[in-house]
């Protein structure tokens, strides 16, 4: 039987976990919420690395902040894939970019039978859970949410630079890029607040520690769903079961996945050939996952410009479409503490509707083993198409900008610049769709647009996972969405 202690438990305090969980809590249910990482409770607990915007040395291999996962971008192509372990996840790492979906993508989603998902659906969520610094009094955004949002104030150089050379090259302007404006150059919004990169762990749970209803866990790996008599009743960790009316994962596209096939939930044939037990026969986990494939053009600026103490290292970025240039004013090196290459600026290009899907499935049936992730990236010919001319545009747009720049130029024909990138590739980090929801008729959805597993009662997934496409922008702020939006379906239904 549940646990009557616990009315829902919580994997994962990540991206989307911490607003979940708090957002339950808040309506009333007694929530558990486990994290494998470290748990920090207060801002000030994180360590130095995370709190600070300029810094992304947690991404590095071996930061105890990381799950240190490999991922597949090409056949014998396997690049490192940084990902949080820790309260706030992913939002802990990163530079602390959050732009929203585009209004396409949430109407895409509805228009494949989750009308809950709508563009006009989801856009309270938005409007509440932030705190836009700039835009906050005005309509489709929020003044009064956690999450504090706000665009890097400080003119830099080569941040002006790029802004012009955009405008030269013929793409608007675009001052707001949670709006629904044409796509243009315009500058990045970010989770920074008073030099703090502020994670979705100190925006949603160090409010709330102390209040009833929410309890939070650290150093908790979980290793499966129980499922008894078809209904999930709980988790396995090393220390026993814990036992809750529902059960939510939040572990991100990847660990989410992955529980749901030690589970026994996913393809029946694939489950039983590793020697797990098929609780549900459900085709679509790991099936056709999706991701914005990323390759960086480099350039050295002609003269020093570091970037101010405590300065993000990304200003403004430039939306075409389906593609995205982010241009970097500092070298990785510098913000990574990575050894070498420290002089090695990048404008990154990254494909923001890839037509390729990937797949997620299990290595061993050991859940300290990390899943095999094959991105399959620039499998069809349209992607690599118009990766070729995301590169070509990063091009343009350096030499727009003079002598200022030396450019990495890449080779100049389509055979040659398609090997470019293929030793380059790698990926951005965005995975979604690894338990994509759909409506009844469609045999890859693994969850309804209530985020209920099919086939297994009490049972949810609410994360990147639930993703039928990656949306065309990066995931943060859709992430913390899917939170906000899965609190408030579950407590509308009672």
């Amino acid at each position: 039987m549940p646990d009557p202690a616990w009315d829902v438990v919580v994997v994962g305090a990540g991206t989307a976990g911490c607003a979940l969980a708090a957002r339950l809590a808040d309506a009333g249910r007694r929530v558990l919420l486990l994290e494998a990482g470290a748990d920090h409770p207060r801002p000030e607990d994180f360590p130095p690395e995370l709190r600070d915007p300029a810094s992304m040395r947690a991404t590095v291999a071996g930061h105890p902040a990381n799950w240190d996962l490999r991922a597949e971008v090409l056949p014998g192509r396997t690049v490192a894939v940084p990902r949080g372990r820790v309260v706030g996840g992913s939002s802990a790492l990163y530079a602390g970019s959050f732009v929203r979906g585009a209004r396409a993508d949430f109407d895409r989603w509805a228009a494949a039978g989750n009308d809950l998902w709508s563009a006009d659906a989801v856009l309270p969520a938005f409007c509440r859970l932030e705190a836009d610094a700039d835009f906050g009094d005005r309509p489709g955004h929020g003044a009064h949410g956690p999450v504090p949002v706000a665009r890097p104030a400080a003119a830099h150089p080569l941040a002006e630079a790029f802004a012009g050379a955009a405008g030269e090259l013929g793409f608007p302007a675009e001052p707001d890029k949670n709006a629904d404006a044409p796509p243009g150059y315009g500058p990045v919004p970010l989770t920074v607040a008073g030099g703090v990169r502020v994670n979705t762990a100190m925006a949603y749970l160090s409010p709330r520690r102390g209040q009833p209803g929410l309890t939070v866990r650290g150093g908790v790996t979980v290793r499966r769903v129980v499922v008894e008599g078809g209904r999930a009743v709980g988790v396995e960790t090393p220390d026993g079961v814990v036992r809750a009316g529902e059960v939510v994962l939040s572990a991100g596209a990847v660990g989410s996945a992955h529980l749901l096939l030690l589970s026994g939930i996913g393809p029946a044939a694939e489950l039983r050939a590793a020697g797990v037990p098929v609780v549900a026969d459900l085709p679509g986990v790991g099936a056709a996952a999706s991701d914005h494939p990323l390759v960086h053009v480099g350039y050295r600026p002609a003269r020093p410009l570091p970037l101010p103490a405590g300065s993000p290292p990304v200003h403004g970025v430039l939306h075409t479409g389906d593609l995205e240039l982010l241009p970097w004013l500092a070298p990785f090196g510098s913000l990574t503490g990575a050894p070498g290459g420290d002089g090695e600026f990048a404008v990154g290009v990254g494909l923001m509707r890839p037509e390729s899907r990937g797949r997620l499935a299990l290595a061993a049936v050991d859940p300290t083993r990390q899943p095999r992730v094959e991105h399959r990236y620039l499998g069809d010919e349209a992607d690599r198409r118009r990766m070729r001319d995301g590169v070509r545009l990063a091009v343009d747009l350096l030499r727009a900008l003079g002598p200022t720049v030396a450019v990495d130029a890449p080779p100049a024909g389509d055979a040659a610049l398609d090997g470019w990138i293929r030793e380059r590739l790698t990926t951005a980090v965005h995975l979604a769709g690894t338990a994509p929801m759909g409506p009844d008729g469609d045999a890859g959805a693994v969850v309804d647009q209530w985020l209920r597993v099919r086939g297994v009662a009490g049972l949810r997934v609410a994360d990147t996972s639930v993703m039928p496409q990656v949306v065309s922008r990066g995931t943060a702020a859709t992430a913390v969405m899917l939170g906000e939006r899965a609190a408030e379906l579950m407590t509308a239904a009672g």
